[in-house]
C-alpha cells in the first residue's frame, strides 16, 4: 500500500498519522497489495531473531498476524468461544464439542485500527525499556544502578581501599610462604652435619627469620585496617538507610498535610457559600399595608 492509499479516507489518514508517530513503516509488496494484504514493520527488535525487526500484517480473510516473532506466524485477533457442534456416538448419544476461535475483522480499515491499538499496547508499552538497538534494562539492574548511584563517594573510596588491602594481604602471604619455604629448606640441609651445622645454618638465616616476623606484623596490621574499613562501610550503610527512612517519613507527613489543607479549603468554601445564601435571605423583604417588612 502506498501513501496515496492512506489519503483516500479520513480514517486511513488517521492510521497513517499514528504510523508516523510510532515509526511504523509500510513494507507491503505489489503482489501483497493485489491480494489485499498490508504488512508493517515496527522499529522494535525481534526477541526470537535479534537481527530483524517485528513485522505484523493484515489479511483480506479477516486475520491480523505477527509475521516473524515465533516459529510460525500467529493470529493477533481476539478469541471467542465457537458455536457448539454435536457428534453422534455409537450408542446413540451425542457429544457436545466447542473450541476457541478468532474473531475475524472483515473490513480493512477496522483491521488496521485494531493493529495500531494492539501494537501500541503489546509492543510499545510492554516493551518500553527496549530500544531499536535491542538494549533492554532489566528491573534488577535498574534497581542496582539506582542504589549504587545513591551511595556516597566516601563509601566507594573505602571499598576501594579494602580491595587494595585484600590484594596487599594476598601478596604478603605469598611472600611469607616463599621465605618460610626457603628457610625450612636451608635448615633441613644443615641437619646432615649435626647440631653445630644446624646452629650455623640457623644463624646465617636470622635475616630471613626477621623478614618473616616483619611480614607477619605487616599482615596483622593490614588485616586490622581491612576490618576497620569494613566496619566503617557498615556504619555508613546503616546511616544511609536511616536517612532514607527519615526522608520517606517526611514525604508521607507532607502528603498528609496537603490532604488536610485540601479538606480545610473545601470546608472554608462551603462556609462561604452558606454565608452568601444567608445574606441573600436577609435582604428579602415584603410590603404589607404600605409598610416594608424584612423576611427572616
Amino acid at each position: 500500500m502506498n501513501k496515496e492509499a492512506y489519503k483516500s479516507d479520513t480514517r486511513y489518514e488517521k492510521v497513517f498519522h499514528n504510523m508516523e508517530l510510532l515509526g511504523i513503516v509500510d513494507i507491503t509488496t505489489n503482489r501483497q497489495h493485489r491480494n489485499g494484504t498490508v504488512v508493517w514493520r515496527l522499529p522494535i527488535k525481534n526477541n526470537h531473531k535479534p537481527t530483524s525487526l517485528i513485522e505484523v500484517a493484515s489479511f483480506s480473510t479477516g486475520y491480523v498476524r505477527n509475521q516473524n516473532s515465533g516459529y510460525s506466524n500467529y493470529q493477533l485477533n481476539k478469541r471467542c468461544q465457537s458455536e457448539p457442534e454435536y457428534f453422534e456416538l455409537p450408542n446413540g448419544d451425542y457429544r457436545r464439542f466447542s473450541t476457541r476461535s478468532c474473531v475475524l475483522i472483515p473490513i480493512e480499515i477496522d483491521r488496521l485500527e485494531y493493529l495500531i491499538s494492539y501494537c501500541l499496547k503489546n509492543y510499545y508499552i510492554k516493551r518500553a525499556n527496549q530500544v531499536v538497538e535491542g538494549k533492554y534494562v532489566s528491573q534488577w539492574y535498574h534497581d542496582w544502578s539506582l542504589e549504587r548511584a545513591n551511595k556516597s563517594d566516601r563509601v566507594y573510596e573505602l571499598e576501594s581501599q579494602v580491595n587494595c588491602g585484600d590484594k596487599r594481604i594476598i601478596d604478603l602471604k605469598a611472600k611469607l610462604r616463599k621465605v618460610t619455604s626457603e628457610c625450612n629448606t636451608a635448615y633441613d640441609c644443615g641437619l646432615s652435619d649435626g647440631e653445630t651445622k644446624a646452629n650455623e645454618t640457623y644463624s646465617e638465616n636470622t635475616g630471613a627469620m626477621a623478614r618473616i616476623n616483619d611480614m607477619e606484623e605487616k599482615l596483622d596490621a593490614m588485616t586490622e585496617d581491612r576490618d576497620l574499613h569494613v566496619d566503617t562501610i557498615i556504619k555508613l550503610e546503616e546511616k544511609l538507610n536511616d536517612m532514607t527512612e527519615a526522608r520517606d517519613y517526611y514525604l508521607n507527613k507532607h502528603h498528609s498535610l496537603e490532604n488536610k489543607l485540601e479538606v480545610e479549603e473545601t470546608y472554608s468554601k462551603n462556609l462561604e457559600i452558606k454565608l452568601a445564601e444567608a445574606k441573600v435571605r436577609q435582604d428579602v423583604s415584603v410590603i404589607v399595608n404600605g409598610h416594608r417588612y424584612k423576611v427572616l
